[in-house]
Formats: C-alpha cells, sequence, structure tokens
C-alpha cells in the first residue's frame, strides 16, 4: 500500500509540473542566402511550447532550395542564421539551465560548415553562452561523411526571459566542385530547473510524516 502511494505522488508531481509549465517561443529569423547567384532561402521551423521549449529548423527543407552547396548545386557558398526568443507563458514555468544543441549535415571533400550561437538574457542583457565550431571534410583536414551531434549546453546563469542567434557559413572550394557541405537539421532542446525533483522531494516530505504520525 505504502509502494502504491508513494508511486501515486511521484507520478502526480511530475505530471502536474509538466501539465501547467508552458513559454512564449517566437521566432525572429530563420533564412538563409545562397552564392553564387544570391538566392535568398526561407527555411521552416517546428516550435513545441510546453512543457520545455524546443525549436527546430528544418534546414533541408529550406524553399527554394535546401541550405546545400558544392556538388549538383550552382551554389559555392552560403550561410543559415536563425534566431528566436523564450519567455514564460504560465507562472509553472520556472527557470532554463540549459538545452541540447543538435547539428545534423554533410561535408565531403574541400567543404567546411561553421557555426556560431549566442544566448543572451532580455532583461540585462548579459551573455549567457557563447560558442563556435567547425565541421570539416577531408579537403581540410576533416572526416568526410554524414555528421548528427548533440552539444549539451549549461548556461552561465538560470533564465526564463532569453533570445537566441546562431549563424551557419558553409563554403566548398570553388576548384573542386565534387565536394558538398549541406545543413540538414538545427535543433535545440531545452532543459528546466529540477522543479519536477523539488516538487517530487516536497511531496515524499510529505506523505512520511503522514505516515509517522499514524505510527
Amino acid at each position: 500500500m505504502m509502494r502504491r502511494m508513494i508511486t501515486s505522488v511521484m507520478v502526480a508531481s511530475v505530471l502536474a509540473t509538466g501539465a501547467f509549465a508552458s513559454w512564449n517561443v517566437t521566432v525572429l529569423n530563420s533564412s538563409g542566402v545562397l552564392n553564387p547567384p544570391s538566392t535568398v532561402v526561407s527555411v521552416p521551423t517546428i516550435v513545441t511550447t510546453s512543457p520545455m521549449p524546443q525549436v527546430t529548423f528544418l534546414t533541408a527543407a529550406a524553399t527554394p532550395n535546401p541550405i546545400l552547396v558544392g556538388d549538383g548545386t550552382p551554389f559555392t557558398n552560403g550561410t543559415f542564421s536563425g534566431a528566436y526568443s523564450i519567455s514564460p507563458a504560465s507562472s509553472s514555468a520556472g527557470m532554463l539551465t540549459g538545452f541540447n544543441f543538435v547539428i545534423a549535415g554533410v561535408v565531403d571533400g574541400s567543404a567546411i560548415i561553421t557555426w556560431q550561437k549566442k544566448v543572451v538574457r532580455n532583461s540585462d542583457n548579459a551573455i549567457l553562452y557563447n560558442d563556435s565550431g567547425t565541421f570539416a571534410g577531408s579537403g581540410f583536414g576533416g572526416t568526410d561523411g554524414a555528421f548528427n551531434v548533440v552539444i549539451p549546453v549549461t548556461l552561465s546563469a538560470p533564465a526564463d526571459d532569453v533570445t537566441v542567434y546562431e549563424n551557419f557559413l558553409l563554403f566548398v572550394l570553388p576548384t573542386n566542385p565534387v565536394s558538398t557541405a549541406g545543413l540538414l537539421l538545427v535543433e535545440q532542446d531545452w532543459v528546466p530547473e529540477p522543479a519536477s525533483m523539488i516538487a517530487l522531494s516536497s511531496g515524499l516530505v510529505g506523505l512520511m510524516a503522514l505516515r509517522r504520525r499514524k505510527r
């Protein structure tokens, strides 16, 4: 009986925390430019606002062209820029501590993709995260092929009001027309403070106190 009561409290605490947490997520930019000739592309997005923010940029589905340069395209370089803001839509939203940064793409030959990402707290413009990285094909000392990486990111301080900026640059050597650089997907899955564990702990403390009183 006691085990069933503890299980019920655990489930109720987790469900209650997730059921009411919601966020305002506004996509400010999701576009790119491929060259030459200069071609502006629009990148569709998928946004989840509850229980945690999740933003996915579908770069492979960009129109009129995917974020792809090199072999099979007239383009030798390109960019993708994404920006979005997050703010709480409910009092139970809590604070954000970080996110899982997902990047999927392909590099082959003399091809390179570089990225830069920054998270700014809206209330005081404090920079909570700022980093960059590179994916290179064999022509630039890297490894050819598709990649799908997950980068765990921890903010320098918890926040619930942030704007995220990210920029990607794709490049292939024009002298190596069979090289390819493509950005397939960019995603961020946000992580909360352990508020659900706090709620669970409080529930279990109350349950154990009730049990002691009954004794």
